[in-house]
């Protein structure tokens, strides 16, 4: 693998930071606080096209890599990783499912929109009784015609109230059954389709978080993405490529994290001389840089196996697994640094910490992390 920056990730690098610098690091506490999704945001980003990175150019995305990916997250996400975990979804999830699974025509029809942000996207599979387990769900869709009536509910949707537009994944036959779902778009204004509740969480605050609600939704075939019974192993190849962009967003929570305890470090005196002086603070940076260098390591390995078309399942949960792990023990390492201060909203390190406990159960908790990783390596 060539380790060197490429131009075009440089010129993301730079792009990214001036564009947080002006319209993101400011803002950052009050959309904390008052749990504001800033959609307006999201609409400049897509005009940069950070809200279409993998998707072709031809369809007006940006055409770049998982490479440069990875980059776009970590960078937005060493400012505020609740905007780099909305972007991530966005462009992992909703974008990437209609991308890899949908047809010509449904290509056509909504990537254009969702590369350039006009419209926001969602993607929903967890159920309010069925998160790791997510064969058992009950929401359903009955055919009728060139119909579909669906009913239930999805909990913990990112953009479920703001997006346009929804990958949902519901049960077309028996429950427990793998061949048994099915993946649909939906579009705001869908009679029967409405969101609920939103969410009030720990971290993570301006990523908007809530309810997909179903009754009696009425929705067309032509919005069915690819065949019948296969919505459970569509989502499962999606979340290959999801976990990588989980663990982007960990790592740059932890580079975010580490930087803002070094520079406190050295800043900070007692007894005569800067804290990173002392051998228990400096050991503390030694590890977190060595456990940064790891989880970007295993990252961009991911990274290239995707991009190369090799199998990533294992590949992609080890790093997705390891960077959340890492970026909660970062942040709670750089609060550890700055003492007293680091428990006040004054420094960023305490958003940072609360921020980071999501990557760990997100698109897969550590747990099942390790579920598949284990049953692939027992495989061979």
């Amino acid at each position: 693998m060539n380790f060197a920056q490429n131009e075009t990730q440089s010129m993301i690098i730079q792009s990214i930071r001036d564009f947080a610098e002006q319209h993101i690091r400011p803002n950052i506490m009050e959309w904390d606080e008052a749990q504001t999704f800033p959609v307006p945001l999201f609409k400049k980003l897509g005009g940069m096209g950070f809200m279409g990175v993998l998707v072709p150019e031809e369809l007006g995305g940006s055409g770049l890599g998982y490479h440069e990916y990875i980059t776009v997250i970590e960078e937005i996400s060493k400012v505020d990783p609740s905007i780099g975990l909305s972007v991530a979804a966005h462009n992992s999830l909703c974008t990437n499912h209609i991308l890899t699974f949908g047809n010509d025509e449904q290509k056509k029809r909504w990537i254009p929109k969702l590369a350039t942000a006009e419209h926001i996207g969602a993607w929903g599979l967890t159920e309010h009784n069925t998160g790791s387990d997510a064969g058992g769900m009950n929401t359903t869709a009955v055919r009728d015609g060139d119909h579909w009536i669906v009913n239930g509910a999805k909990n913990f949707i990112t953009h479920a109230i703001s997006g346009d537009i929804a990958v949902v994944i519901v049960r077309t036959g028996e429950k427990g059954d793998s061949k048994g779902m099915t993946a649909f778009v939906f579009e705001k204004g869908m009679p029967g389709f409405s969101s609920g509740k939103k969410e009030n969480k720990l971290g993570m605050r301006a990523s908007e978080t809530a309810e997909l609600v179903f009754d009696n939704c009425r929705i067309p075939d032509a919005n069915r993405l690819g065949e019948v019974g296969q919505g459970f192993i569509q989502a499962m190849k999606i979340l290959d490529g999801g976990r990588i962009s989980i663990g982007a967003l960990s790592l740059g929570i932890a580079k975010g994290a580490y930087e803002a305890a070094l520079k406190y470090s050295k800043e900070r005196h007692q007894f005569g001389q800067p804290i990173s002086s002392f051998q228990g603070i400096a050991f503390k940076l030694a590890d977190m840089a060595t456990e940064i260098e790891a989880s970007e390591l295993l990252l961009h390995k991911a990274a290239y196996l995707k991009e190369s078309h090799q199998p990533v399942t294992t590949l992609g949960a080890m790093a997705k697994m390891y960077s959340s792990e890492i970026c909660v023990k970062v942040s709670n390492e750089a609060i550890q640094i700055h003492g007293g201060y680091g428990y006040t909203k004054d420094f960023p390190v305490e958003k940072f910490y609360r921020d980071a406990k999501l990557c760990t159960i997100g698109e897969g908790t550590t747990e099942i992390q390790k579920l598949v990783i284990s049953r692939n390596l027992l495989k061979e």
